[in-house]
């Protein structure tokens, strides 16, 4: 009897032995290992050779992809489990008590913002750097300084952490089957799915943006035409109910329930009611077990992502890579994680464990080949707010008349103090930079049907409110008109905005202050000069290093500008901020 058993046990165990034995199974030792002094609460985020995570006293962590700790930021408080990073470094952490905090990349306070809730998913960060933001019923956007330009209140609780969509905008699913889409502006489209499907991607198919749903029974819906909501249906003969899914270009990576990744490729055929084409080009085993994870994964269960190197599978038991091909690149199994770990564009992992410590490993010497600026990737597009085009206004004979000018002026500024912006945003700063820059002829605007010119003080209230709802797409106009304008009220207008609104990856604005302030000509104008220190302290204050090695040295230039005094005292109060 003891005979027979032995080899039905062998045969039982043998499929386990041989994919334990797999060469591609990671089970070497850390690259590093450091104590974090409390639990992880939620996934650590890393981007440009470092990496931050939240634990359960309050603190913010860093540490540098070799393990050297960079800074601890306390919050003063207990902290949501979701942490984003923007291209700058800057991180965005919330409190439970319902307060957004930004953290720059040395772990100094930017701002709060009391969203009067905490947050349920990361924030999601827009091409220009604008914050999309999630409570239980609500979807807040604000610029990366904290302004908020929109909000919208949802009427049902949604059941999948947002996603951001190929076209810049975000998707989010609600507990009756409703598909909604918010592009940049606050613009919404929607789509009743009548039953939650299992899993949603999005889709770039010929330059068009595409929502996929997937749903438990293989049944799936391509909406390719979000104008005018134009569906195509059909049926995916998967080997197993989706769970997950992530989409790329025309392809769609799916986990499905029995741990396997599948590539798809759905393909309208530009008929309406005929059935959608599709290919599934191959299915590999990930390092996740059937019934591992939960029918609907949330955050602090799974991370799925794919990118030019490969599609990506993250949860609290391991991680797994494949190529776009399907071969699988490695597959490590973790014991003891706190939260699912991270994965870093220079092919680390990181993990937080339930003992308190941090671990590191190696498993790529690949590092994603991207453009890059100053500190991150750049971004995959652009929303059009560099060069928004003629406003409404652009071929009114009498736009620039005093009563004119008022009324629109006090139009925005109500807009700005209440938050919404909106769908009206491209219009605004079309007119604002039409009025700002009515002396420059450039491709951002053109020249009045009158002979009217703005005068001084409303080109230069046009430049400070372009700081409240303006992004790093605003950088390159304000630089120019600080460049320029002839006006010295105007040029410390221009530069008072790039401060407020604290982004310049390029270094754009950095430079032109720089070329300013440096012989052969130095500026010497004490207004101009003063706001020139303001901005390039608030530049350095967000991003910190590497800008701020620069920042620093052109603020001790005005510094010791004799002739200057008030430039001089603005610039030893913007590095007593960013030294101490």
């Amino acid at each position: 009897m003891r005979a027979r058993v032995l080899p039905i046990a062998l045969l039982l165990l043998l499929p386990q032995l041989l994919f334990a034995q797999s060469e591609d199974i990671f089970t070497g030792a850390p690259l590093w290992r450091q104590a974090l002094g409390g639990a992880v609460i939620g996934p650590p985020v890393a981007q440009v050779e470092s990496v931050v995570m939240a634990t359960d006293g309050g603190s913010l962590l860093s540490f540098s992809s070799q393990g050297r700790p960079l800074w601890n930021f306390f919050a003063r408080g207990r902290l949501t489990p979701f942490v984003s990073r923007s291209m700058e470094g800057v991180t965005y952490i919330g409190r439970a008590d319902g307060l957004l905090i930004a953290v720059n990349r040395v772990g100094r306070e930017l701002w709060q913002v009391n969203l009067r809730s905490p947050l349920v998913s990361p924030v999601l960060i827009g091409w220009d750097g604008r914050l999309f933001v999630f409570t239980e019923r609500r979807v807040i956007c604000l610029t990366a300084s904290g302004y908020m330009l929109w909000s919208r209140t949802l009427e049902t609780q949604t059941v999948f952490p947002p996603i951001k969509d190929a076209a810049g905008g975000i998707i989010l699913v609600q507990e009756d089957g409703e598909i909604l889409r918010f592009d940049p502006f606050g613009n919404v489209f929607s789509h009743s799915a009548g039953t939650v499907p299992a899993a949603v991607a999005s889709l770039n198919l010929d330059g068009g943006h595409a929502i996929l749903l997937l749903f438990e029974d293989w049944r799936m819906e391509l909406i390719y035409d979000l104008r005018s909501g134009q569906v195509q249906r059909g049926v995916l003969n998967l080997p197993s109910p989706p769970l997950a899914a992530i989409g790329r270009g025309d392809e769609a990576a799916v986990l499905l329930r029995d741990g396997r990744i599948a590539l798809i490729a759905p393909e309208p055929d530009g008929e309406a009611n005929s059935p959608v084409r599709k290919e599934i080009r191959w299915t590999s085993q990930s390092h996740i077990r059937a019934g591992e994870l939960p029918a609907r994964p949330g955050l602090l269960d799974l991370n799925l992502f794919y990118d030019e190197r490969g599609i990506y599978v993250l949860s609290r038991t391991g991680a797994s890579g494949f190529m776009d091909d399907g071969r699988r690149l490695w597959l490590v199994q973790l014991r003891g994680a706190a939260n699912i770990p991270s994965f870093g564009d220079d092919g680390i992992l990181y993990s937080g464990g339930t003992d308190w410590v941090l671990n590191a490993y190696r498993l790529e010497t690949r590092v994603r080949a991207q453009e890059r600026q100053i500190y991150g990737r750049l971004p995959r597009g652009d929303y059009g707010t560099a060069n928004p085009g003629p406003s409404s206004w652009a071929d009114y004979f009498f736009r620039f008349e005093e009563r004119e000018l008022r009324m629109r002026f006090e139009a925005i500024r109500q807009a700005i103090r209440n938050g919404q912006v909106g769908p009206s945003e491209k219009e605004y700063k079309a007119w604002l930079m039409e009025t700002a820059g009515s002396l420059l002829v450039t491709p951002f605007q053109r020249r009045s049907p009158s002979s009217q010119v703005p005068d001084p003080r409303h080109r230069m209230e046009a430049a400070r409110l372009l700081g409240f709802i303006g992004s790093r797409e605003t950088i390159p106009f304000l630089t120019d008109l600080f460049n320029r304008d002839p006006e010295p009220l105007v040029r410390a207008a221009a530069a008072a905005a790039i401060g407020r609104i604290g982004v310049d990856p390029g270094g754009v604005a950095l430079s032109a202050f720089a070329n300013a302030i440096l012989p052969p000509s130095p500026l010497r104008n004490e207004v101009v000069l003063t706001a020139v220190a303001g901005a390039i302290g608030s530049l350095c204050r967000f991003s910190g290093p590497p800008l701020s090695g620069t920042g620093i040295w052109l603020l001790t230039n005005i510094a010791s500008s004799y002739d200057v005094p008030q430039a001089m005292r603005q610039a030893r109060l913007e590095m007593r901020t960013l030294t101490r």
